[in-house]
């Protein structure tokens, strides 16, 4: 138990996202049956088709593929950012059905900032933090079962102490078009550095099934100005150069 890395895997996706895309998009203005529309979708390539339906604005059709993550190695702070994206299913493992009472001298698992990892005596304070926590869940917790409270009873009201650094899991499952809109906030430079980890891994990952749906995904200076205005990291050349590098 201690400091957890990232790990984020597309568990499942949509079969062929791109052609479903284009079923759906050219279902629109076809008079063609659904099996003749299906065999011209599957025989043609569809990458020209959707650059241009995505470029129009003509986003409907892109909800019809969607993506599930398992996400670990996050904290429960990233986790509250991430939550916010309410066009998504979400299931996070509890607090109150998982205890984080551990063995003697083990820690739960958290999350420590680059910022601190990279400051030895801020570490040392965080970590002996942890440690504190710890004990105060654990010593909580036994209180609480000497009352008469176990289980998840207990578990409820002992992780009030625990610390946004607590590391947690979580999945998610999103449709391209959410996708797109969370990637545009979340791989920012502005967005927080837990987060903006997490949008650049999963990114990375639906490239590799759906490259055309999100051949311009990411932050929005990537295919034109900062959207962010007055609060614009103004370092528009180097996000670019970064997502070239990175994807």
């Amino acid at each position: 138990m201690g400091q957890k890395t990232l790990n984020v895997i597309l568990l499942k996706h949509t079969p062929h996202p791109e052609e479903v895309v284009a079923t759906a998009a050219k279902l629109c203005y076809t008079k063609s049956n659904i099996n003749d529309l299906k065999v011209k979708i599957e025989l043609k390539d569809q990458d020209e088709f959707i650059r241009k339906l995505i470029s129009s604005g003509h986003m409907s059709p892109i909800e019809h593929a969607s993506f599930t993550f398992a996400i670990e190695g996050i904290s429960r702070a990233c986790s509250h950012q991430l939550v916010r994206h309410r066009l998504a299913s979400y299931s996070q493992q509890s607090q109150r059905y998982v205890s984080n009472k551990q063995k003697t001298e083990d820690i739960f698992d958290f999350i420590i900032p680059p910022s601190i990892v990279g400051d030895d005596e801020a570490k040392a304070i965080f970590i002996d933090f942890m440690k504190t926590a710890q004990q105060t869940y654990d010593s909580i917790t036994e209180r609480l079962n000497r009352n008469g409270l176990t289980g998840e009873a207990a578990n409820q009201d002992a992780r009030f102490v625990l610390p946004n650094a607590a590391e947690t899991k979580i999945m998610v499952t999103m449709n391209a078009r959410e996708l797109l809109h969370f990637f545009l906030q979340r791989c920012c430079n502005r967005a927080q550095w837990e987060i903006q980890a997490v949008a650049i891994e999963m990114l990375r990952l639906v490239k590799a099934v759906s490259p055309t749906i999100f051949s311009l995904a990411g932050p929005g200076c990537l295919i034109g100005p900062c959207p962010e205005g007055d609060f614009s990291c103004g370092n528009i050349k180097e996000v670019r150069k970064k997502y070239a590098i990175l994807l």
